[in-house]
């Protein structure tokens, strides 16, 4: 960890005080962070706070390179700190000389355990696809608007998840139980009540919702579409406050007892799904109930678990103006980021609904097989996440190793997305009555394969490089691209959609995905890059400074 002494200029408060300094938040924890028990040619040492490392070594520079000091005590100083530097070089070199394939088995188990808490989800909403489209096209057209509004809107509030493994990590480092708590409450509060207000407001406004987005000509799937959202939107509030559990979880470093809770839930809408649907002939409006049932099971099992390691998971504190500022400021550039993907998600399913009742049923078990492959190339920037920003900024620290941690991302990244890319494309191609037995529905379904695999085959490499980048913490550049991947993505979905139908829209997301690949490729081996800049943790540390 280089700091360079002439170019730290801080505020003429801290030369007077240096012990005025406060304590950094935890800058360089993951986002989120799964973390099982790994072997330790790849574990990264957590013996001492991060943030505390990072005071010791400002109250280094600060105590003996400001004016109480004599030229020569800043000579020694520096020469003691050069001292310091070379004596971690060795562990530096060692890290550095573990190969490609070392890591990529070592990623490989890390990223395993956690691949099941991210395939829950989509599954449940494949399970729905393929129950209901065994039933009814129209019911199967009807799920597209329905899930935009149940599924893609609780990615607006993937921002409570965010924060609250971020805030919990931190606090644990500092070894604060007390603080833990407290963010737990804070943000359990925050959870219910944006849960309530979604409840509100899917019972409300859910039809008219529907109606705008579906438009006139496709006002049969209104009704099946709007009764599946107000039975789904009774478990909003469990559901946000679930996700708080969950990631206070995580962010303890505890990966299997939220994969418990889901894999439960699971199974209740699995068996759920087939006996209202199958059996007992309720179709769409059966599959809501199972789904939501499944989600307040899975909140609840959530809090116990979080109870269970000692802490109150249902006790709520009302936040301050200042902790809803630290919240949503620790987390607005990743909402922005999501906010820009959900968008372009929704509006495939926008164009896609003005192309009739077949275009639209083929469209929804397209997106979710979609949607059920790309999640096994999360893990892989939850990998980067939680490995990066101790090479990028910790006291071992190493640009070479990050660099080639990210080949090792990648490699396993390409690898994963052709096979994803193979399996998801032969699923739709070689079984679509697993999905309905509509030839018409099937017809449309095999039009698209070839953007299908484009797109899906690029996703896992995309997560990678987009993991790296929220581990060197270069959010803005990130929300500002996903931004701009949105603008023009849109204007090439109008295009392409009006001009080819469902072909198009799917090539549209095929450009979307490579684009958004390119520019973080682009940005990561750029010699101003994060892995490349050898000032980026002293500029880094310095603004960090500057803020305290």
């Amino acid at each position: 960890m280089a700091f360079k002494l002439s170019s730290i200029a801080l505020p003429t408060s801290l030369r007077s005080s240096p012990r005025q300094i406060a304590n950094p938040t935890l800058s360089y924890l993951p986002l989120c962070s799964f973390s099982p028990s790994l072997s330790p040619t790849l574990r990264l040492s957590t013996a001492a706070s991060p943030s505390t490392v990072q005071l010791h070594h400002t109250r280094l520079v600060t105590t003996r390179a400001f004016p109480s000091h004599g030229d020569g005590q800043i000579s020694d100083a520096f020469q003691e700190h050069k001292h310091e530097e070379s004596s971690s070089q060795g562990e530096k070199k060692e890290l550095a000389k573990q190969g490609i394939w070392s890591q990529i088995k070592e990623i490989v188990m890390f990223t395993a355990p956690a691949t099941g808490l991210w395939i829950c989800g989509p599954l449940m909403s494949l399970i729905d696809t393929a129950v209901i489209g065994q039933r009814s096209s129209l019911e199967l057209a009807a799920l597209g608007p329905a899930t935009v509004v149940c599924d893609y809107m609780s990615y607006v509030f993937m921002f409570l998840s965010i924060a609250t493994s971020n805030m919990v990590a931190t606090a644990l480092a500092k070894q604060d139980k007390e603080e833990v708590q407290h963010h737990i409450s804070v943000l359990l509060f925050v959870g219910l009540s944006c849960g309530i207000l979604m409840l509100l407001f899917t019972r409300l406004f859910g039809a008219s919702l529907i109606t705008a987005f579906t438009g006139p000509k496709n006002g049969h799937v209104v009704p099946a579409a709007s009764t599946y959202v107000k039975i789904r939107g009774l478990a909003w509030p469990a559901l946000l406050v679930g996700w708080v559990a969950q990631s206070a979880s995580l962010g303890m470093k505890d990966s299997l007892g939220p994969l418990k809770s889901l894999a439960v839930a699971t199974v209740i809408n699995i068996t759920g799904c087939i006996l209202l649907c199958t059996y007992l002939g309720y179709g769409i409006v059966g599959a809501a109930w199972a789904t939501m049932v499944s989600q307040v099971v899975a909140a609840y099992m959530m809090i116990q678990t979080l109870n269970m390691k000692g802490y109150n998971a249902l006790a709520f504190s009302v936040p301050t103006g200042k902790e809803l500022l630290n919240i949503f400021g620790l987390a607005a550039p990743v909402f922005l980021t999501l906010m820009s993907k959900v968008a372009f998600y929704s509006l495939l399913i926008y164009f896609a609904t003005s192309m009739g009742t077949n275009t639209m049923a083929a469209h929804q078990v397209m997106v979710q097989t979609y949607g059920m492959c790309t999640v096994w190339g999360e893990p892989l920037s939850q990998t980067a996440q939680s490995f990066m920003p101790e090479l990028i900024y910790g006291m071992n620290r190493s640009l070479s190793k990050a660099r080639l941690l990210l080949r090792s991302l990648l490699t396993i990244g390409a690898i994963l997305g052709l096979l994803l890319g193979t399996v998801g494309t032969s699923v739709p191609w070689l079984f679509p009555y697993v999905f309905t037995p509509d030839r018409m529905v099937i017809q449309e379904m095999h039009r698209v394969l070839i953007p299908y695999f484009i797109a899906l085959a690029i996703t896992p490499p995309t997560h990678s490089l987009e993991g790296t980048l929220l581990a060197g913490r270069d959010l803005r550049f990130i929300s500002f691209s996903m931004c701009g991947c949105f603008c023009a993505g849109s204007l090439i979905l109008w295009f392409l959609s009006s001009k080819f139908g469902l072909l198009g829209c799917w090539f549209s997301l095929a450009i979307f995905q490579w684009a958004r690949f390119s520019i973080a490729l682009q940005r990561l081996f750029s010699s101003k890059g994060i892995l490349y800049s050898e000032d980026t943790a002293d500029q880094y540390k310095l603004r960090k400074l500057r803020t305290a």
